[in-house]
């Protein structure tokens, strides 16, 4: 984990506090610290006068206004931000932006392009839209995986117990690769395979074995554990099961199923996505 570069993503009315954590986590590994401030204006009202293109078109000053005191406020944080990195003397940088919540996938995937890792703060979990766009921006626009409720634990510099939610899906080797340097500091991994079908073109006959011994050729501590679900939703299984274990972080794939059928009828990222009680890595 030396020499990566995290990305933190918080609001303009971040504290000091809020950073505390994400620093310490940078100078245990000697990397560096990349935060983004974020704040939305209203979407662009663009009105216009007659039939277009021989009509005019008309900004109302309302707007302007307000556009323009979210972007002085952001920039006026981002000063206080730096001013904490200098003081804390971590290698760090702050970027802002200021745009309609809608666009908040692409310009937070832009940005995760040149990081190794990204972090949402919880404090933007206030805004649904926000932080609905900034998770979907960053598990389907950009390379890296998505850490939650990790910025607002303290003691989360390197996880002890690591609770891996394992199936034989894309979006879940996608997230062991991305964990795999904290996992290979971990004290103690647990490789859980909910309700497994244990044929060779399912899970295999003995269900999660290969990927423990591959994450043991990397020095990794595994161990295997096959849960039957008992009828519980699996993302209310892992969170009971990782809790049992004393896990400090869940990793995870996301959205194995479509978006939309998980918005409308639930399901295991949206369990994971939406608790706040434990850190979780998650890659699609």
């Amino acid at each position: 984990m030396e020499n990566t570069t995290d990305l933190l993503i918080l609001d303009g009315d971040c504290a000091e506090s809020d950073l505390i954590p994400a620093i310490e986590r940078v100078r245990a590994q000697g990397g560096h610290l990349t935060i983004l401030l974020v704040a939305a204006i209203p979407p662009f009202p663009l009105y216009s006068m007659a039939a277009t293109p021989y009509g005019g078109v008309s900004v109302p000053e309302n707007w302007q206004i307000e556009w323009k005191s979210t972007c002085e406020a952001l920039d006026e944080k981002a000063t206080e931000v730096r001013n904490v990195l200098q003081h804390q003397d971590v290698s760090g940088d702050v970027k802002t932006a200021c745009c309609e919540a809608a666009m908040m996938d692409e310009v937070v995937a832009r940005h995760a392009m040149v990081c190794d890792q990204a972090y949402i703060s919880n404090r933007l979990r206030e805004n649904e839209v926000i932080f609905q766009n900034l998770v979907y921006g960053l598990l389907f626009k950009s390379p890296v995986g998505v850490v939650l409720n990790a910025p607002e634990a303290p003691e989360f510099v390197q996880p002890k117990k690591a609770f891996v939610a394992w199936n034989t899906g894309l979006p879940a080797a996608r997230a062991i690769h991305q964990a795999l340097p904290i996992l290979r500091a971990a004290d103690e991994v647990t490789l859980a395979v909910f309700d497994p079908v244990m044929t060779e073109y399912q899970d295999g006959e003995n269900p999660g074995s290969d990927v423990a011994q591959w994450l043991s050729h990397h020095d990794c501590n595994v161990t295997v554990q096959q849960y039957p679900s008992g009828g519980i939703e699996i993302g209310k299984a892992i969170l009971s099961r990782a809790k049992d274990l004393g896990a400090d972080l869940i990793v995870m794939g996301a959205y194995g199923r479509s978006r939309l059928r998980q918005n409308i009828m639930g399901g295991t990222s949206s369990t994971l996505i939406e608790q706040t009680k434990v850190p979780v890595l998650m890659a699609h």
